[in-house]
């Protein structure tokens, strides 16, 4: 005869079990889709009128738009490093594109920081973390983080890397498109298409059990091609400032199909209730290609227009549908927050700079946190419109970089940059002044030298080396 005790220890185990389940159900999936080069207002949820994004406009209609949403670095590679490691650039030496070197040496008063173009494979990824915790994992898109041994995404948590290399972009979005870790379809095949097309096979194979989905897209980054059709969608469209290039128009609402084809996949499965979609860019829009107006600057600027990004999150029964958050938010925090999302945990001793903003997502109106911070001790060409990326005045020369070595921290609506060539530094308020056209810097000491002392506390804190070795070559002005 079974005693009382025997059958308290079978409800005890029936009880875990069946919390175990609930638990796993309650894990949601992740889709994490980041586009490139996507400028603040290239979108119908961010205000344009020209482009058409009628999948990103769903994501943000069906949950909460991130209007003051910033990435980590002005450019690329620096932004998927803060990504992936939940870490300021300082940490992880990646702070732009290629070498910190570029332009003409002539041209360089300082020696630029040298630049790290791979992340290392001792950086504890999120991915590991969450696959650790019994996610099937896949990157399936851009990853320019590096292609040698430990540095692809196979070695940082994905268990499935579908075009992810150091590429930054393909020779073409038709094929053949000659990326690494992609077999070539048909010649003409579209890469927007084919990318969605392995997203959505990722999706049904795990269907049944917790999966994270990274999909990077190459897209909108050039070379600027769009199908045919596309183009011509756009072809008669009076244009909206500097909004106005049909082809990549239609180029950016290809890499919008491609979201509604994983959406729809989605909702096919039954999965639109599980599952977390998350869609930033990875910087802000080129300068000649689209416009950030009236955010200043474009990609490769500390300026506004250079890492301000649109960003919405989609998560039903937890994030309340056409909702919207004020709050400045930037990439590293990410990581805590998809950590918080699938119930995973840190590695010990990993350092997160960011913070989980999941109680944004649930109506907060505050994070704990005092200030955001860039460091970007390197050049970068291109021409930036008068100095150090500023619009010339009619008649000035301009300059011959986009950017400068230049630091930067937003604080509560304060803004400052300080340029390492001259420590000159500007200060806008960006409550009244987002297109940061007033400089206070000289109105408002005491703002300005609390904002340069928390900048500078910061570096130090985080080890942040700042160029002052002068270039024999430059030439002075």
């Amino acid at each position: 005869m079974r005693t009382a005790a025997h059958f308290l220890r079978l409800l005890s185990t029936s009880l875990l079990v069946c919390a175990g389940i609930a638990a796993e159900t309650t894990r949601p999936n992740i889709v994490f889709i980041m586009l490139d080069d996507q400028g603040a207002m290239d979108a119908g949820f961010a205000g344009s009128t020209y482009y058409e994004t009628p999948s990103l406009d769903r994501v943000a209609r069906e949950g909460m738009i991130f209007r003051q949403a910033y990435t980590c670095g002005p450019n690329c590679a620096p932004t998927r490093a803060s990504l992936m490691s939940g870490q300021y650039g300082p940490r992880t030496c990646i702070y732009t594109v290629d070498n910190s070197d570029r332009g003409s040496a002539k041209d360089r008063k300082l020696v630029p920081i040298e630049n790290r173009k791979e992340l290392e494979g001792s950086v504890v990824t999120w991915a590991e973390r969450v696959q650790a915790a019994g996610y099937a994992t896949a990157s399936i898109g851009k990853w320019h983080l590096g292609s040698n041994k430990g540095t692809l995404p196979t070695d940082q948590g994905f268990l499935l890397n579908i075009a992810g290399s150091e590429a930054g972009h393909p020779t073409s979005y038709f094929a053949p498109y000659n990326l690494a870790y992609l077999t070539d379809g048909p010649k003409g095949e579209n890469l927007n298409d084919r990318l969605a097309e392995e997203a959505v096979g990722f999706i049904k194979a795990n269907a049944n059990k917790p999966f994270c989905l990274y999909f990077p897209q190459y897209a909108v980054h050039g070379p600027i091609q769009s199908k045919p059709d596309l183009t011509a969608r756009f072809k008669d469209r009076k244009p909206v400032g500097e909004q106005k290039d049909p082809e990549y128009a239609g180029l950016l609402f290809g890499a919008d199909q491609a979201v509604g084809r994983v959406l729809a996949t989605l909702d096919e499965l039954h999965l639109t209730e599980k599952t977390v979609v998350v869609v930033p860019s990875d910087n802000g829009g080129k300068q000649g290609v689209t416009g950030n107006a009236p955010l200043r600057g474009y990609k490769g600027m500390l300026y506004e227009g250079g890492i301000r990004v649109p960003l919405a999150v989609r998560w039903p029964g937890r994030i309340a549908a056409g909702s919207v958050s004020e709050v400045p938010v930037i990439t590293v925090d990410f990581y805590p927050t998809l950590l918080a999302m699938t119930g995973s945990t840190p590695a010990k001793d990993t350092v997160l700079d960011g913070v989980n903003i999941m109680p944004l997502m649930q109506g907060g109106a505050k994070l704990d946190r005092e200030a955001l911070y860039w460091h970007f001790p390197c050049y970068l060409e291109g021409g930036g419109g008068g100095k150090s990326g500023k619009q010339s005045k009619q008649g000035a020369k301009p300059d011959v970089f986009r950017t400068r070595p230049v630091g930067a921290i937003r604080m509560g609506n304060w803004k400052l940059l300080e340029f390492f060539e001259d420590s000159r530094v500007e200060l806008y308020d960006l409550s009244v002044d987002q297109s940061e056209q007033h400089d206070l810097a000289q109105d408002q000491p005491k703002r300005r030298d609390e904002l340069i002392g928390k900048l500078r506390q910061w570096r130090e804190q985080v080890k942040a080396p700042v160029p002052t070795k002068l270039n024999p070559e430059y030439v002075g002005k």
